[in-house]
């Protein structure tokens, strides 16, 4: 069998298919995106057809090592998410021509059941209660929510009172029958992440999520020795040799890799090994569409330290597509008490309706986040 041709498809609401068609009829599906960046992503994905087309799907791991080494220059959430979507693609491929589900390909169930989590409100945190109201009624009983809007380096009280009293009305509406994340999704510079989880530790909130950004990953360790409150990151991390830095450091409980940014399947599950060998959780990340997903559950469920994953069935950043309308097998992607059963059929599971994508390709949008400011006009933190 050699690979013949990789197709790529920009959809609503801000994801990226990509097809990939071999000589036998054997197709696999992946997911490479940069939320943002979808064009950019998608050159590189088409650049790196270079180095798979004419070869042999099966050699995953080869071509994974090609794809990462040949161009000199790698990593970053570019290369990365592009050589993820590939990878994604080809171990479909290998779990269609054997007859297996991905999971059994990587050494078989250690769960009967994955444990997810639904997103909360919106970029401005407001109306929560609401939103976790009515999904309590679909089974869900853990959620993440946005933590802050914009905060400066060194900002005000007011500003931490008001984070607070909103996690303080959630605890007092619904006690401890739900759990919850809260992301700081980057917008707390570490003079302010002090304390505002010293402030949130009453709430006993299940983690925080980025309580400063990537790059700074060294104040970590040292916040995680000021707070009771595990600490969670790693979705602006993009391969094992940045998550080696931070396991190295410690400080973080809840490790949160992006299957369609951090190399795929291949290198998300040597990110989970690494973890497990850290006493650190797994709960990838994934605010993406349905093979994202597909992917994220197959490292899930052969990861021992797998604990939550996220999902974007009704987030707020879907306008215009939800994660089930390009997909066939909807019912297999169905979430009862806050559980997803794996998913049975070969390869990643998941039977994306092509023509629907193929529709829903003609008028993608070319989705950005919001910049937003803060009052004396200097850029902030989204």
């Amino acid at each position: 069998m050699r690979i013949t041709k990789l197709t790529t498809y920009r959809v609503p609401p801000r994801w990226m298919f990509l097809k990939i068609e071999t000589d036998e009829g054997v197709v696999g599906w992946g997911e490479p995106v940069i939320e943002g960046r979808a064009r950019t992503v998608e050159a590189a994905v088409h650049e790196l057809s270079e180095y798979v087309v004419g070869q042999d799907p099966a050699r995953i791991n080869d071509l994974w090592q090609v794809m990462y080494r040949a161009g000199f220059y790698r990593g970053g959430p570019i290369m990365m998410s592009a050589i993820a979507g590939i990878d994604q693609a080809l171990w479909d491929i290998k779990g269609k021509v054997m007859g297996q589900p991905v999971y059994e390909l990587l050494g078989g169930l250690v769960r009967d059941k994955m444990k997810v989590y639904s997103w909360v409100g919106g970029d401005r945190p407001a109306d929560v209660i609401r939103d976790i109201k009515r999904l309590r009624e679909g089974g869900f009983d853990t959620f993440k929510m946005n933590g802050t809007e914009e905060l400066a380096i060194v900002d005000s009280s007011r500003k931490i009172d008001e984070a607070v009293a909103r996690i303080a009305e959630i605890r007092e509406a619904f006690g401890s029958d739900i759990e919850f994340g809260i992301d700081f999704h980057g917008r707390v510079a570490a003079p302010m992440a002090k304390p505002l989880l010293k402030a949130l530790e009453p709430y006993r909130p299940l983690f925080v999520e980025e309580p400063v950004l990537a790059e700074q990953a060294e104040q970590y360790a040292r916040l995680a020795e000021y707070t009771a409150i595990p600490l969670a990151a790693g979705e602006r991390m993009f391969s094992r040799f940045d998550f080696k830095r931070v396991f190295q450091a410690g400080g973080i409980s809840i490790v949160q890799p992006d299957l369609s940014h951090a190399g795929g399947i291949t290198e998300c599950f040597k990110i989970a090994g690494m973890a497990e060998a850290h006493d650190v959780a797994f709960a990838p990340h994934c605010p993406l569409g349905p093979v994202a997903l597909a992917a994220c559950l197959a490292v899930d469920f052969v990861s021992h330290n797998a604990v939550l994953q996220e999902q974007s069935m009704g987030i707020h950043y879907n306008k215009g597509a939800e994660l089930l309308d390009f997909v066939k097998n909807k019912d297999d992607f169905r979430i009862e008490d806050g559980f997803i059963n794996p998913l049975r059929k070969p390869g990643l599971g998941v039977e994306i309706d092509e023509e629907r994508v193929v529709e829903a390709s003609k008028q993608a949008p070319d989705w950005r986040n919001p910049v937003w400011r803060h009052a004396d006009g200097s850029v902030a933190e989204w």
